[in-house]
């Protein structure tokens, strides 16, 4: 039996290349992004202008392997809400599924944690097929180094020192619950998940790790930047293109 829609609230998941979108969230300028664009979608498909609320706010040039929004819909069997939306949709954004969920769901407030991934090309030797979504790093890097000061992170900390300069967030407090790095051939990776993030923290814990390869860091300089509070201890941030939203827990 089809299932019907009626005015229910309706869980999206989709994945985007945020290459060329100003971020998620809807800006003021009229700039194109991945919520305005889904919207439009929408629009086409219902006949309706209905707001549509992500689980987070990506930035310019960042990406998405799984990002779940919701809103009402009317009408339109889950089954069939994917491909009508996508039949809509630029090539870069593509909605995974539909579902029914309780009238209490919330993108952003159920979510409980969120896991990010980072992509970093360790060559000297571009990829045309890898540009704007991948970091290139063109000297070596000793990941079995890397792994070992992984586990620093992880855990409930203070991470103050890996928030942009500038942002409003008081507290600054998240625990982190696993974070690994690993290679693929030239494609080194970085995979950690928390609780939530702070604004540019993945980037920056990226950052980190490139001066860590750099500098040669132990685990306990890197407890030791955590502890410092301070934002000039951690590494730059890192490209925006290199990260990925890749998976959100509820």
């Amino acid at each position: 039996m089809t299932e019907k829609l009626d005015g229910a609230k309706i869980k999206l998941t989709l994945a985007y290349d945020g290459s060329d979108f100003h971020g998620w969230q809807v800006q003021k300028g009229g700039d194109i992004t991945v919520q305005s664009t889904l919207q439009e979608a929408i629009f086409k498909v219902c006949g309706k202008n209905l707001p549509v609320t992500g689980c987070s706010r990506t930035d310019a040039g960042v990406h998405a392997n799984e990002f779940v929004c919701h809103t009402d819909m009317i009408n339109i069997p889950c089954e069939k809400l994917p491909i009508a939306l996508n039949t809509h949709l630029p090539r870069s954004v593509a909605v995974k599924s539909a579902q029914m969920v309780p009238f209490d769901f919330h993108a952003r407030y159920s979510c409980i944690g969120k896991e990010y991934i980072y992509k970093i090309l360790n060559s000297k030797i571009r990829d045309p097929f890898l540009c704007g979504r991948v970091m290139q790093y063109p000297r070596p890097i000793d990941v079995d180094a890397l792994c070992a000061i992984a586990p620093a992170f992880c855990g409930k900390k203070d991470f103050c020192a890996f928030m942009a300069q500038g942002s409003k967030i008081v507290d600054t407090v998240r625990t982190v619950k696993y974070c690994e790095i690993f290679r693929e051939g030239d494609m080194v990776t970085l995979r950690i998940a928390a609780d939530g993030f702070l604004y540019n923290m993945v980037r920056i814990i990226a950052g980190t790790f490139i001066l860590a390869a750099e500098k040669g860091f132990s685990a306990g300089d890197i407890k030791d930047i955590i502890a410092s509070h301070e934002r000039c201890r951690a590494g730059a941030t890192a490209p925006a293109c290199g990260l990925y939203l890749n998976k959100v827990f509820y």
